[in-house]
């Protein structure tokens, strides 16, 4: 298949049949299609219907999925909504088609038995197969199963990859690079100057570094440390860092393990970084070097007025509800990684417990379910977003577009434990996060390397 989606062989449009989690996934999936015909099938449709109300977190993205079929269709007859609706991009250029496919069969050709609507909805596409020999039809699912019940049933089936921007997770930034040697040795020229107390060099290279990006570091063998604040073609203006400070930065008590940590910290406490993306392992310390800055930022230079804690977990939008008490009380459980946390940061005290209720008694902690975050605007707020890697790139922006006025978004996740059926590292929303802000002015990633909870933990890590 080439790049416009056709067959080599002919030119004529393909047949897209879209399946429920597409819909689910990305509300505006039909328009990305080009000129292609797009189908929804009827009991895509039901299954859109039952998932539509109550407290599941894809019920928004199914109503935005309807509200967006029913736009398209517009004032179409029947039998226009079964062959086929132009569909308008509000361009003025009308360009493919939807259609919703009807569950009526006239001579059924069942391969597969009918009690799952992933059944039903094969069993269709085999039937129209049948019926028209010569039009490609393409089942675009992100359920692996049914693709490969598809392919076994004869039917081409793929993954929906529009929002997926690399192949390979490897590929991602990682927020700096690590350079053998010195880093001199690769510079041709250099300007350097002194403004403010800080030292800015503007280097030309003299060999090919890998693509640079805005707000990336430099880390040397020989202790140099450089943010990129420039990019041109062979030319880089960086902020000379210097690690010494670096390492002695402190939040709340919490000093850097690493220049690593050194380099989140540093992010974490700066007014103009407005987005701050930490990634890396378990253990490797991201939610507590979080949760430090945040106490620091309200507690003590007081520059926001309250932390947002949320995160995504698999199948809380359907618990949160029998769990008792508060919105608060019924995510504790959830957020435990919060309190476990707030309770290393204060180990050292007579009474940690106390401490614990203590600050969580003082600080003005908030902990929002992802159901509770859509149409509200958080101003001079820190928000945290834990499991960043269980989001999809439609909520992940659902929730950033959420921060209003002198506010900073924290995305905190690990892409090695992705608990969501249909996410793969590469479809992950902070998997899109990462590609999408790399060369944002006011954001940061960093890729934190793991640092073992204990000897028992690192032994386990590596030999189970």
């Amino acid at each position: 298949m080439d790049d416009h989606g056709r067959t080599p062989s002919s030119n004529q449009p393909i047949l897209y049949v879209l399946d429920t989690n597409v819909l689910i996934h990305d509300p505006n999936a039909l328009l990305n299609f080009e000129e292609h015909h797009v189908a929804i099938p009827m009991t895509v449709l039901e299954e859109l219907d039952k998932l539509k109300a109550g407290k599941h977190s894809v019920a928004a993205e199914c109503r935005q999925a309807i509200r967006l079929i029913d736009k398209t269709l517009g004032e179409a007859t029947p039998e226009e909504v079964e062959q086929g609706v132009p569909i308008d991009r509000g361009t003025g250029v009308l360009k493919g088609y939807l259609s919703i496919m009807m569950s009526r069969r006239e001579e059924p050709n069942s391969l597969l038995p009918e009690h799952l609507n992933d059944n039903i909805i094969i069993n269709q596409l085999i039937d129209l197969h049948a019926r028209k020999a010569d039009l490609r039809i393409v089942l675009v699912t992100k359920d692996i199963n049914m693709r490969l019940k598809a392919r076994a049933c004869g039917i081409a089936a793929e993954d929906y990859s529009t929002d997926q921007l690399v192949d390979d997770v490897s590929l991602l930034s990682r927020g700096y690079q690590n350079m053998t040697g010195s880093f001199w040795d690769r510079v041709s020229k250099v300007e350097t100057r002194q403004e403010r107390g800080r030292t800015w060099h503007r280097v030309q290279l003299s060999e090919s570094l890998p693509p640079m990006h805005m707000n990336e570091f430099i880390i040397d063998e020989q202790g140099f440390v450089g943010w990129v604040k420039g990019v041109k073609a062979d030319e880089l203006l960086i902020l000379d860092m210097h690690q010494e400070p670096l390492m002695h930065q402190e939040a709340w008590g919490l000093k850097p393990r690493d220049i690593y940590q050194g380099l989140a910290l540093f992010a974490l406490l700066d007014p103009d970084i407005h987005l701050v993306n930490l990634s890396g392992a378990a253990g490797s310390g991201k939610t507590i070097l979080a949760l430090a800055a945040a106490i620091e930022q309200t507690m003590v230079t007081k520059r926001y007025r309250r932390i947002i804690a949320t995160r995504s977990v698999q199948g809380l939008d359907q618990e949160i509800g029998f769990l008792p008490g508060t919105e608060a009380e019924k995510m504790e459980p959830w957020l435990g990684a919060i309190t476990d946390n707030l309770e290393a940061l204060h180990m050292d005290d007579e009474n940690t417990h106390g401490s614990v209720d203590y600050i969580l008694s003082k600080v003005p902690l908030q902990f929002k379910s992802l159901n509770y975050i859509r149409g509200r605007s958080f101003q001079q707020s820190l928000i945290l977003i834990d499991e960043c890697q269980n989001l999809t790139p439609h909520q992940m922006k659902t929730i950033i577009t959420r921060a209003g006025a002198g506010s900073k978004v924290v995305c905190l996740g690990n892409l090695a434990q992705i608990d969501t059926p249909y996410l793969s590292a590469t479809s992950s929303g902070l998997t899109y996060l990462t590609e999408r802000f790399k060369d944002f002015p006011n954001g940061v990633h960093i890729t934190l390397q793991g640092v073992p909870r204990s000897i028992l933990a690192e032994y386990a890590e590596s030999h189970l």
